[in-house]
């Protein structure tokens, strides 16, 4: 099949990602697929960047004109709630122009290829794709075929990626503990099918976390996990002890092969966060989810609405990470 008749259906999956791909021949950043590669510095720039953006929520009027003029087409072929909105509310806090495409009605469901799609809105003259897709290297794809104008911002593909999630979720660590080099962060859950967890430990590794452990059933880990540099555990006693920060993971059944898991009841029982087992972390240890919480399932109610839960947090400072990476991108981005 020729790449002009691709279809949603048939993106390739994601390869190894050049670094190059991501950056303008100025250096500069152009889009932003994976955290994997990225410099250390362009990350705490992102963080740093997005610290003043996150005081505007005191403010009476929460927006500014860095991106007035610019167009930003949220492009979701997965079903999202939290994402997507804060996607949206991130730039037209920045003054841009957002269209929301409604993929279910959109031209691809009539067989139009996503390609043709592509080209008809670069006709509109937009500036940015943030996109969600259920294949990995669905945003790969869009950022090697996109007009040289075009930005691309991945909000999630597959199994593969979810930077900007994870962005906030080191900007929400950072604020509460600050020296990353001291941590122990502690992954639980479905690591084998979240993009979230893969993208969380390229950006800890990059900000060199003292030690990052995931704690999963072996079925839920993916071959070879320990080569990203992590340390394994099977058991949640033993790997929530001592811990300064708490990741716990949804339950990607929509991933899953069946068979991976007995039930959701065995799993609470044996990887569901409780009040027990957040004792055994390190007394001011904070509790995070990327959401949505399957509470019962993963997290127990009194935890995530505890003291040591910031899960709203990560909610609020969402929208301060992705206005951050809009402005750099589309506003003047900094050199790696």
């Amino acid at each position: 099949m020729s790449e002009a008749l691709l279809s949603t259906r048939a993106i390739p999956a994601a390869g190894p990602l050049p670094s190059s791909l991501q950056f303008n021949e100025e250096g500069r950043l152009r889009h932003l697929l994976t955290i994997e590669g990225l410099p250390h510095a362009l990350i705490t720039e992102i963080l740093d960047t997005a610290e003043s953006f996150a005081s505007m929520n005191a403010q009476a009027v929460k927006k500014v004109p860095l991106l007035r003029g610019k167009t930003v087409v949220n492009l979701f072929f997965e079903a999202s709630t939290r994402t997507r909105t804060t996607f949206e509310l991130a730039a037209k806090r920045l003054s841009a122009d957002v269209l929301n495409m409604n993929i279910s009605t959109s031209a691809t469901t009539k067989g139009e290829s996503l390609l043709d799609t592509l080209r008809n809105l670069e006709a509109m003259y937009v500036d940015m794709f943030v996109v969600r897709h259920e294949s990995s290297g669905a945003a790969h794809f869009f950022a090697r075929h996109v007009a040289p104008h075009v930005s691309v911002l991945n909000a999630g593909d597959g199994r593969h990626a979810h930077p900007t999630q994870a962005l906030l979720d080191m900007f929400t660590i950072r604020r509460h503990k600050q020296d990353f080099t001291r941590l122990r962060v502690a992954i639980v859950g479905d690591i084998l099918h979240s993009r979230v967890a893969r993208s969380q430990i390229h950006a800890l590794n990059i900000l060199n976390t003292g030690e990052i452990r995931v704690i999963a059933p072996q079925s839920l880990l993916p071959a070879q996990v320990e080569s990203l540099g992590v340390h394994v555990y099977n058991d949640i006693r033993q790997g929530l002890k001592d811990v300064d920060v708490i990741i716990m993971l949804r339950l990607q059944r929509e991933r899953m092969e069946s068979g991976l898991l007995p039930s959701e009841h065995e799993f609470f029982q044996l990887y569901g966060l409780t009040q027990e087992r957040l004792a055994l972390a390190h007394p001011d240890c904070i509790v995070m989810h990327p959401g949505p919480a399957n509470r019962g399932v993963e997290i127990d109610s009194r935890v995530a609405d505890g003291p040591r839960s910031v899960i709203l947090e990560q909610v609020t400072y969402g929208i301060a990470v992705r206005m951050a990476v809009m402005s750099m991108i589309m506003g003047g981005s900094v050199t790696p």
